[in-house]
């Protein structure tokens, strides 16, 4: 009878701790309480441990964070297949979108995680590079592709925001990232982000990044947004 009750317990015993079972329970805790209310005490207590476990798999806030954001930003769709450019690109930032919806404390930590970073975390890298992809093989130049970054900014990720804001000018306080990839890692793992880097011309003044020209930007779409109002305006 003993081992029978054994068993059973052994049967009923929770899974290992995993830095994904850490992460599932901070996004349902921010989804319910939103990320103020995120604490390790809080995030322990939900997955029944003390919270010095959670330190191996997480070292600190802002790694539970960026951790967080790869975690929501995987549930994006991927690209359509076998379709036109705009019909991927759309579907894939309305995806986006019900993904905020679906947690809608992601913005503010994307945003606000990105421009403290060196460099986006590892999905939102994936995901930009799929997307410029999608651009490329959609006959766009590297200079166009460009551009329309910053037209949709941070429409991609289903919020509207500036995502290309210079976290390097002076009166920033942008985090050194001890785990950033060498420059030949980085150009392997994310091609497209790596050519559209080299790409670009700099233009070290900028407001809205290293390397953009502000009042090119400003203006392509101040014009592309009155275009597509003018051809609104001629089919209705």
């Amino acid at each position: 009878m003993e081992r029978t009750v054994q068993a059973g317990s052994a049967g009923r015993s929770r899974p290992p701790l995993s830095t994904e079972r850490v992460l599932g329970a901070a996004v349902a805790l921010a989804d319910e309480g939103g990320v103020d209310a995120l604490s390790m005490r809080r995030i322990a207590q939900s997955l029944g441990v003390v919270p010095m476990a959670l330190y191996k798999h997480v070292a600190n806030k802002n790694e539970l964070l960026d951790g967080m954001i790869d975690a929501v930003v995987r549930e994006i769709d991927p690209p359509a297949r076998d379709t036109d450019w705009k019909t991927a690109v759309r579907g894939r930032v309305l995806s986006a979108r019900r993904m905020l919806l679906r947690h809608p404390w992601a913005a503010q930590v994307i945003e606000s995680r990105i421009k403290a970073r060196t460099t986006p975390t590892p999905a939102v890298m994936e995901y930009l590079d799929s997307m410029i992809g999608v651009f490329r093989d959609g006959g766009f130049s590297l200079d166009l592709v460009h551009h329309a970054l910053h037209v949709m900014g941070s429409r991609l990720l289903g919020f509207s925001q500036e995502l290309f804001e210079d976290s390097s000018r002076p009166g920033t306080d942008r985090e050194p990232d001890p785990a950033a990839m060498p420059p030949e890692e980085m150009a392997a793992r994310y091609p497209h982000v790596a050519a559209l880097a080299m790409a670009v011309t700099h233009d070290t003044d900028s407001v809205v990044g290293s390397g953009c020209d502000d009042q090119f930007e400003f203006e392509f779409a101040l014009d592309l947004t009155l275009d597509g109002l003018e051809r609104l305006l001629r089919t209705t």
